[in-house]
């Protein structure tokens, strides 16, 4: 087992914080391009988050010996863990945080996939949407809520590194 992925995921981690960093210098700034690195950090955050999960998905993958490759989201890692009969809890937890819609990992992962689609329609923050979502979506943001989408992505990134770590070591026991 190479570990690859565990550099990977720490990799990527790294990269978010450097990127939410940036976010706050691009917040601060004065310069006439200022709400175009705004947004191009709040997407770039997002990345780098997603991919932090993605990555980790398949560092699990890893310590069982799947096929790191066609492991794409937790369901097929369920599948491949049914399939060779192992107990996989950490599994079941990522795929329950995901499930959960109020969730921080279902709306980081709803606000990554907001990055792909466009919409001129502000909606309403609810229990089951975030901040960084609705932010993300709308075409003209007026930028009002840019302090709480850094917030959000700070407390994603430390609920990630957590998840990961706490995760990590019980799977080190394994």
């Amino acid at each position: 087992m190479s570990g690859i992925y565990l550099a990977r995921t720490n990799q990527k981690l790294n990269f978010a914080r450097i990127h939410i960093e940036a976010l706050k210098a691009a917040q601060e700034s004065t310069g006439w391009s200022k709400h175009a690195l705004i947004e191009s950090y709040n997407e770039s955050v997002l990345f780098h988050l997603a991919s932090a999960y993605d990555s980790f998905l398949r560092e699990v993958a890893e310590l069982y010996r799947f096929d790191t490759e066609n492991a794409v989201g937790y369901r097929s890692l369920m599948a491949q863990l049914e399939a060779s009969g192992f107990e996989g809890s950490e599994v079941k937890e990522l795929a329950m945080l995901e499930q959960d819609h109020t969730s921080w990992l279902h709306k980081m992962l709803a606000a990554y996939e907001a990055c792909w689609h466009g919409t001129d329609k502000r909606g309403k923050v609810s229990e089951t949407t975030s901040v960084s979502e609705i932010h993300v979506v709308q075409v003209n943001p007026d930028h009002a809520e840019d302090g709480e989408i850094i917030h959000e992505f700070e407390e994603w990134l430390t609920d990630m590194r957590t998840l990961v770590e706490r995760l990590r070591s019980g799977m080190q026991e394994w």
